[in-house]
Order: structure tokens, then C-alpha cells, then sequence
């Protein structure tokens, strides 16, 4: 079951966290000497438990940050809530299986040229299910230059490959705005690296200990998972207790910077001697503030429209309270449709359905964003979301804050083509901070016209995820590319963070995600010439059916019945 702090007044209970840490060593040692078919069964039967519980899980998320029941927002819970469990469940038990025939995860799919001398793999879609729902989308996963097919083909596997071999206990420190992610990072240490997890809930989300004690109750069961409650000391003790080996927050950088340095003078003692106050190694997925990089091109005004929602979805999805949230729209000042775009930016903005200003600290986050750009548009009913057209000048603080409120700011950037990305790129790789995700929007005649510019842009994007006509959340959501910052990230100047998550595929050694969209929903894209039938995307914020949709969806990844996909599918044209 999941498990309370027990405190003698102020203090930690220390013995009974021992305890715990203890139960899980040893199960982490079972776990290490388990089949990889035991592995891959106990994961359905977590899958099942998910399932069951998907319900309670999405609703008691939509409490938590206030939605009406009946808000088509509630798809955000369903999506990165229990689907994004269910669908990561299914495919690392599918690797599993791959691993216990002897197969490499990576067998039958595409690896091609990317690049920079580097090469890809195709990730999306791994199967005709994922192509009918994403269709007209498509994933890839490059890796660094001189990685050869080979050796990608034969790394894959991570700890799976490893049998026997125990990762002892790891700490998870849960994120406090997206309910996947505690799981998600649970799940990822278990098979990627043969640990067993305590995870301490943010106290945001201390209600869904309840949902997740159900859901995954066959990994408490297995000794493979405790669940605690606590704030920052709970957390701080668990990270310096004996037999924690590994240890992976989500949050800020201030929060891990307090993790591993301590604050105020000590840290900055530490830091000058080298000195972390935490040994046990860290990795981590920060935030930052992500850009949305839009090429200049001959917009029709239902693209101008059609994007504009999509800048919006990326600000305010899960209310502005997301690490990828898109914060900094680079606009080009050459272009004649700048000012017709941003107005549609801005009726986005304000007609996307309201709610509550939920994750704690928003407030204040957003006085200070003000306090910063007196000028700053207030839009919406409530005047809560900001818009921030900074123009010309250096980025300043809208690039070197992570806001994690609605806020978006406006920075233009010179040129058209070839010459406006290339200076995008620029701006995005050293002006502002966080290497996590970037979003590219370009019609597909400049991209073609840009030829091999493009691609060459695009490897130079510092970036873990990179969405091309797309957004990066789609990225998190997909439970085969990896999740994390750009390589490179250390204890001293860790950016977005160390380490990737997700990446069901267990593959070894990626540098970055790149997902592609359709710059047009259907029918406009088929009417284009493009390719793809995906409707307005559930994930928008606009989507009028996406909590039906959401629901179906997590239904029929839960293995419930097959008639929900067409249901799922016919809910996503309607919104």
C-alpha cells in the first residue's frame, strides 16, 4: 500500500524510512535476477491495475487543479495522465519481450542519414494503431555523430541487458504539475537501470497517492515501489539516507541546485571548493524557457489561425504549469504577416477557455513577469495571461526566466529564410535558458525551398526535443523517445537537467528527439497536398471534445475494447 511520513514532531521519522529503503533493496535485488518474461508479465499486470484505476486517477488529477468535470481541459488528465502510463506500459513490456527473444528493440526499424554525419531511427509510429491516431505525425531519434546502426541496434537494452545486476534503491522526487511524470520516472529507473523506487509525491499532488496506491499496487506488491508524502525536508533526508544509490528530481533548477549544492552562503562555498553537499548521483528534468521559432512564409488566414492556437496550446496547456511550456514566440520583423499572426496570437490567448491559476506561486511569478514588462498585454476574462512583445530589444528576462505561469513573450528576429533561422537559432541556443525543447513552425514550400539549410538548422538547435510544425509535449507524450535536456548538462551548470526518461525503446546514447507534424489539420492538409489526416489535435487547447476524446483514448490503450478507437477517433474530428 502506499505509504504516510510518520513524524515525531517536527522531525522525520528516520526508522521507518530505513525500513522502507530496506523492503526495497531487497526487492530490487529480486527484480535483478528475474526473467525478462517475468518482468515484461509483471508490467501488464501493472498495466491492468493502471486501466482500473484510470478513472480515479484522471478525475482526482482535474480536482487537484480545480477543473469543472465537465471542462473539455479535463483531456489534459486523461492524456498526461493515466494514457501516458498505459501507453509507456505497453511498449516497455513490448522491448522486454524483444529482449527475451534476443531481438534488439531497435529490429525492423528505419535508421537513416540525419544531419551532421549523424544517423536516426525512426520511432513513430512503431505500429499501424499509432499510425491511424498520429497520422500525418512521425518521431525520430538521432544519435551523436559516429554512433554507427550498429552499435545503436546492439546498446539498446540498457539494464534489461543486464540481468543480475541490482541498481539498488533510487529516490524519485516527483513533479507537482503533470501526474505521469512520478510514475513515468519510477517506471524508467525500474527497467532502464534495474532500480527499485521510494517516491516522495510533490505535496501539490499529495492526493494522488490514493489513485497511484491502486494503479500500480502489483509494483508495491513486488517491493519495487513505496510511495511518501513530505515536503522539502522528507525529500532532503531520503537523498542523503544509507541505501539510496541514485537519486532523479523534476522541478527547477533552483530546486535541484538546493539538492545538490545547499543554499545561500554554504552553496556558494561549496560550489568555489567543489564540494556538492550531495555525493549520491543526480539526474534530472528541468525546465527552461522553451522558444517557438516561426518561419516566415505566405500564411492563408486559416493557417494564421490554425498556428496561433497552436501557440497558445503551447503556453497554456495544463495552465502555463509545464517545464515545455512554449514561453519565447521569435518572430521575424521582415515578415509582412508578423502583425496579422500576432493578433490571431492574441485572440487565442484570450478565447481559450478559462481556469484556475492552480500550481502554487503563479501569482507572484506573474506580478514579477509585469514587474519586468510593465507593458505587457493582460488577456483573458481575468486579464491572467500575459503577452509580452518585447520586439527588437535583448530578450532579457523573458529569456533567462523560467516564468511556469501564462506568459509568452514576443522577441523579434531579422531576415526571412535561410538567413531569419539561422539567427532564430542563434537567439534560442544562447539567449535563452534551458536546452529541454524547441518548436519550429514553417510552411512546408519554405521548408522545402530551404533544402539541406534546414536540416543543417535544425541540427544546430541545442535541444532534448525538437518539434517541427508540432509541440514538444507531443514528444513527452510518446512513450519512445527519450525525454530529457540536450547532453551536456553537469552538477555545476546542469540547464535542463541530466539524464533521459522515457525512451521505452531502451535506446542508449541519443542526442535529442525530433518529432514532426502537419502544418494543416485535415481536411486542409489532404486539400494541400499534405499528407495527414489528423484532425485539430486533442492535446489543443481549443479542442471541444478533448475529454471525450481523452477518455476513449486511455480506454482503449487500457485494452478495454477495440470499438473505443473509432469512438476515440470519431470524438477528435467533432472537437
Amino acid at each position: 500500500m502506499a505509504v504516510g511520513i510518520a513524524r515525531v514532531g517536527d522531525e522525520v521519522d528516520a526508522d521507518r524510512l530505513g525500513a522502507l529503503i530496506a523492503e526495497l533493496d531487497a526487492g530490487a535485488e529480486r527484480w535483478a535476477v528475474t526473467s525478462l518474461e517475468d518482468r515484461a508479465g509483471l508490467l501488464r499486470r501493472t498495466h491492468a491495475a493502471v486501466s482500473r484505476a484510470a478513472a480515479d486517477w484522471a478525475l482526482t488529477a482535474a480536482r487537484i487543479k480545480g477543473l469543472d468535470s465537465s471542462s473539455p481541459l479535463v483531456g489534459e488528465e486523461w492524456l498526461a495522465g493515466p494514457y501516458a502510463a498505459l501507453t509507456s506500459l505497453a511498449r516497455l513490456a513490448s522491448t522486454l519481450d524483444d529482449l527475451a527473444a534476443g531481438h534488439s528493440p531497435l529490429r525492423g526499424l528505419r535508421f537513416h542519414a540525419a544531419p551532421g554525419g549523424r544517423r536516426a531511427v525512426d520511432v513513430l509510429p512503431l505500429d499501424a494503431t499509432e499510425g491511424l491516431l498520429l497520422h500525418g505525425f512521425r518521431a525520430e531519434v538521432w544519435f551523436p555523430p559516429g554512433t554507427t546502426d550498429q552499435r545503436a541496434m546492439l546498446t539498446a537494452g540498457l539494464g534489461a541487458l543486464r540481468v543480475g545486476e541490482s541498481g539498488g534503491v533510487g529516490l524519485v522526487l516527483g513533479a507537482g504539475n503533470i501526474t505521469a511524470i512520478p510514475p513515468l520516472d519510477v517506471l524508467y529507473g525500474l527497467v532502464a537501470h534495474n532500480r527499485a523506487a521510494i517516491l516522495k509525491l510533490n505535496p501539490v499532488l499529495a492526493d494522488m497517492a490514493a489513485p497511484f496506491e491502486a494503479a500500480f499496487a502489483p509494483l508495491v506488491e513486488a517491493g519495487l515501489l513505496r510511495i511518501v508524502q513530505g515536503g522539502a525536508d522528507v525529500g532532503g533526508f531520503l537523498a542523503h539516507a544509507p541505501g539510496v544509490r541514485h537519486v532523479h528530481i523534476t522541478g527547477s533548477v533552483v530546486s535541484h541546485d538546493a539538492l545538490v549544492w545547499g543554499t545561500g552562503e554554504e552553496a556558494a562555498a561549496r560550489r568555489a571548493a567543489g564540494t556538492p553537499a550531495l555525493e549520491t548521483p543526480v539526474t534530472s528534468e528541468l525546465g527552461g524557457a522553451s522558444p517557438i521559432i516561426v518561419v516566415p512564409g505566405e500564411w492563408t488566414a486559416a493557417e494564421l489561425a490554425f498556428q496561433a492556437e497552436h501557440v497558445a496550446t503551447m503556453r497554456l496547456h495544463n495552465g502555463g504549469y509545464n517545464c515545455i511550456a512554449g514561453q519565447v514566440l521569435l518572430l521575424s520583423t521582415d515578415w509582412p504577416q508578423r502583425e496579422a499572426f500576432l493578433e490571431q496570437v492574441r485572440r487565442a490567448l484570450a478565447a481559450a477557455p478559462q481556469r484556475p491559476a492552480w500550481y502554487p506561486g503563479s501569482a507572484d511569478r506573474s506580478a514579477a513577469a509585469l514587474a519586468a514588462y510593465p507593458a505587457a498585454e493582460r488577456l483573458g476574462a481575468d486579464g491572467g495571461r500575459l503577452l509580452i512583445d518585447v520586439g527588437g530589444e535583448d530578450a532579457g528576462a523573458m529569456g533567462t526566466t523560467e516564468w511556469f505561469a501564462p506568459v509568452l513573450g514576443v522577441v523579434d528576429v531579422p531576415g526571412t529564410g535561410k538567413a531569419f533561422l539561422d539567427e532564430a537559432v542563434r537567439v534560442a541556443n544562447d539567449e535563452l535558458t534551458g536546452t529541454l525543447g524547441a518548436n519550429v513552425l514553417i510552411r512546408p514550400d519554405v521548408r522545402r525551398s530551404l533544402g539541406a539549410g534546414f536540416g543543417r538548422a535544425i541540427a544546430a538547435l541545442r535541444y532534448g526535443t525538437i518539434a517541427i510544425n508540432a509541440w514538444t509535449g507531443l514528444g513527452f507524450l510518446l512513450a519512445a523517445t527519450p525525454w530529457g535536456a540536450f547532453p551536456g548538462g553537469t552538477r555545476e551548470d546542469v540547464g535542463s537537467g541530466i539524464g533521459v526518461v522515457h525512451n521505452a525503446l531502451l535506446i542508449d546514447g541519443a542526442e535529442r528527439a525530433v518529432v514532426h507534424g502537419p502544418f494543416r489539420p485535415f481536411p486542409a492538409s489532404v486539400l494541400a497536398g499534405e499528407p495527414a489526416l489528423s484532425p485539430r489535435p486533442p492535446w489543443f487547447v481549443t479542442a471541444r471534445t478533448a475529454a471525450t476524446t481523452g477518455r476513449l483514448l486511455t480506454g482503449f490503450a487500457g485494452g478495454r475494447a477495440p470499438w473505443l478507437l473509432p469512438a476515440a477517433l470519431a470524438a477528435a474530428f467533432r472537437g
